[in-house]
């Protein structure tokens, strides 16, 4: 027993220092790294070099579903407060409808495919419906993709958020199918959604209250803090799952209260929970290659692929896109989400329970399932940063490479020990002067320590101490770091800098452009929220006048700090537009042009029969008492359709020019009955006139001479 437990303890070990030492392998040739530790585990399995015979599903579902709440209690933690506020709605939608959508579009396509029954087809559907954790905060804060924030945010805060719900349907769905569903399982489902959902958020904030209370009033040694926050944790997992609450949305509610409060050695406990994450996600994949079997991979290679492909290309795309319509993202910034939808470790251990649980179908949902995760990280992990520089997102960083370490000082001084290694390129080093606030209080140079006022200037590679608050420490980032890459470049920032309270009637005097009377007591600050509407990033330009404005620099809220100006407007680069992922103002632009075309094409159809009808009654009409004339009467009778029939071309240029007017039919109509109207006054006036003078002529005997056909023309 003894040699079998230290065996075990051996192999574990050796398969964690190979799974460490392939990461540079991973760095090297640019492949995902959570994808290098599963092919770690599938080689260390029974049909691998190392042959160990792992077939443990439920302890497999055990070691995976501890590393997953450490993974979403960290990632709670290191998510930001202005990041949620920035991502709140939008990932609150992917995570809850997305996965729904997802899991029905991805269940009909299985239950073509593998041609088994309804219920389990939207299972398997539920089972990679959800983004995983581990893989998406790898590829964005260790890839080095500069995105837009709210880009990144929505791409965070989602992928923590939506194994709740993936977990959810999973596990709801295997109880369905084992158990039977009832007569109305869309409320059995609710039922259990609203239990789950809400115990989960509710003990997640009672349970980060709790934590950061006890963290504060409690006095314990340093290294016991990260030990009791991560066993505290774990509990709570534990607690609300037993409850029937969500315990992974639990986990990760109390990480994003606790990251965002004042709490005592947070330092310590974020340097310990990254130790703690990566070997989670280090055990998690090793295991569940350990327990696949690629020898039965064959029989569900293809269906696993098409599967994979239609998650990839239809499933992902469609739910982003019906989610995010209505918060007016841009259409390449929702293509890159729905491309960043990388299925991982979440989907594998999901495709457990119904091993665990006893569904028939089990084997076949686990395999298929592998497939899918393996064809989601080579295709979408590794061409992740080539699709954000294809679409064009990517955007310019606000500082360089910089060496810090963050120390904490103990009690609630609400203040930090920040150490910097002065970069040889950074603005410190190339004689910048050091703020009063940022002036260190020790630094070491060539292994021995100097007073800041005995070392003279500071060089490049001293490491100075700088006592700080937390807020300040991106501003330092920007003294000490190196130059960002393309931060003197020209033609991104421009050719001059101004403070954002410049007013733009003073820059439009000194370079000599026209500045509009509305803009006349605005700053340049101002003028880039108005015509951004609000979404300022780095490196954005407006083109005013002859000049353009650019974001040159910001602070963490998104307000401009520092704005750049272009003397001359550079060509816009035509940026990719792709034909998809519409936003809702596009859409609805779509459909007011839509109804405008069909509105003239209407009225253009009623004016052309109302013209076809009043013509065949001009030509077919009788008159109904034969009028007695004279000779200059017939010919002036004769004449006088000619007016009409002059009218119809002139009717029909005026068809024209409504067609073009939306919403002239009434007026259109209403002007054409008033134009008949004194068409016809003027003519039955003549012709009674005429009649009149007739009568008289016969009475009094006399002859009557034709009058002049020009003279009637004129009286007509």
């Amino acid at each position: 027993m003894i040699e079998s437990m230290n065996l075990v303890i051996l192999i574990a070990s050796i398969l964690v220092v190979v799974a460490v030492f392939t990461s540079l392998v991973s760095f090297r040739v640019g492949a995902p790294l959570l994808l290098v530790f599963l092919f770690v585990g599938l080689g260390a399995g029974e049909d691998g070099i190392g042959g160990i015979m792992f077939d443990n599903a439920p302890l497999a579902y055990f070691i995976g579903s501890i590393a997953l709440a450490l993974i979403l209690f960290d990632s709670g933690f290191e998510t930001q407060l202005r990041t949620l506020k920035i991502a709140a709605w939008p990932s609150l939608v992917l995570a809850t409808f997305g996965v729904m959508i997802t899991t029905g579009v991805i269940g009909a396509v299985t239950w073509l495919v593998l041609d088994v029954p309804w219920l389990v087809a939207l299972l398997f559907g539920a089972i990679v419906s959800s983004t995983d954790a581990a893989a998406v905060f790898f590829l964005l804060r260790v890839g080095g993709i500069n995105l837009r924030d709210r880009t990144r945010s929505t791409l965070e805060v989602e992928s923590g958020s939506n194994d709740p719900m993936a977990v959810f349907l999973t596990i709801s769905l295997v109880e369905l199918i084992i158990l039977g569903g009832g007569e109305n399982i869309a409320l059995e489902l609710l039922q259990r959604f609203v239990l789950q959902i809400g115990l989960g958020a509710v003990f997640g904030l009672a349970g980060g209250y709790a934590l950061v209370q006890m963290i504060n009033r409690i006095k314990l040694e340093p290294g016991l803090v990260p030990i009791i926050t991560m066993a505290c944790a774990l509990s709570l997992f534990g607690a609300t799952s037993i409850l029937g609450g969500s315990g992974f949305l639990a986990v990760y509610v109390a990480g994003l209260f606790a990251g965002n409060s004042k709490m005592n050695m947070s330092v310590g406990v974020r340097r310990f929970q990254h130790v703690t994450t990566w070997l989670a996600q280090i055990a998690m994949f090793v295991t569940l290659g350990l327990l696949a079997t690629p020898s039965e991979f064959g029989a569900v290679i293809i269906p696993g692929v098409v599967l994979a492909l239609v998650l990839v290309f239809i499933a992902r795309p469609v739910a982003v896109w019906l989610c995010l319509m209505f918060f007016n993202f841009s259409r390449n910034d929702t293509a890159f989400i729905s491309w960043v939808g990388l299925r991982g470790a979440v989907s594998i251990l999901l495709a457990i329970v119904p091993m665990v649980e006893g569904v028939p179908e089990g084997q076949l949902l686990f395999n298929t399932a592998f497939i899918v995760v393996i064809t989601s990280l080579l295709l979408q992990g590794w061409t992740i940063r080539s699709v954000a520089k294809w679409l064009g997102i990517i955007v310019p960083p606000r500082h360089g490479p910089v060496d810090r370490i963050d120390l904490e000082l103990p009690g609630n001084a609400n203040q930090e020990i920040v150490v910097y290694r002065v970069h040889e390129a950074s603005a410190v080093a190339t004689g910048h002067r050091i703020p009063r606030w940022a002036r260190p209080s020790l630094i070491l140079r060539d292994g021995a320590s100097l007073r800041p006022h005995s070392a003279g200037p500071v060089q490049a590679g001293d490491q100075v101490y700088i006592i700080t608050p937390p807020r300040h420490v991106e501003l330092l980032d920007q003294l000490f770091a190196g130059p960002a890459e393309g931060a003197n470049d020209v033609e991104l920032f421009g050719d001059f800098s101004f403070p954002p309270d410049t007013h733009i009637s003073d820059i439009g005097r000194l370079y000599g452009f026209a500045v509009d009377e509305d803009d006349a007591g605005l700053t340049v600050a101002d003028i880039l929220k108005r015509d951004l509407a609000g979404d300022v990033e780095l490196g954005d330009r407006v083109a005013y006048g002859t000049v353009e404005l650019i974001v040159r620099r910001t602070d963490d809220e998104h307000g401009v700090i520092e704005v750049g100006l272009a003397v001359e407007q550079q060509k816009a680069k035509p940026k990719r537009r792709i034909p998809i992922f519409q936003s809702r103002s596009e859409l609805l632009e779509i459909w007011k042009d839509w109804q405008k075309r069909k509105r003239a094409e209407k009225n253009l159809a009623l004016r052309g029969e109302s013209t076809v009808k009043s013509l065949s009654h001009d030509d077919n009409s009788d008159p109904a008492e034969p009028t007695p004339a004279t000779h200059g009467e017939d010919d002036a009778q004769q004449r006088a359709p000619s007016v009409s029939d002059k009218a119809a071309p002139d009717d029909l240029a005026e068809t024209g020019k409504a067609a073009d007017t939306a919403d002239a039919v009434e007026t259109t109509q209403a002007a054409e009955k008033a134009e008949a109207a004194e068409i016809a006054e003027p003519a039955e006036t003549t012709e009674t006139a005429k009649t009149g003078e007739a009568r008289k002529t016969r009475k009094s005997g006399k002859k009557t001479e034709p009058d002049n056909p020009k003279d009637k023309v004129a009286k007509t």
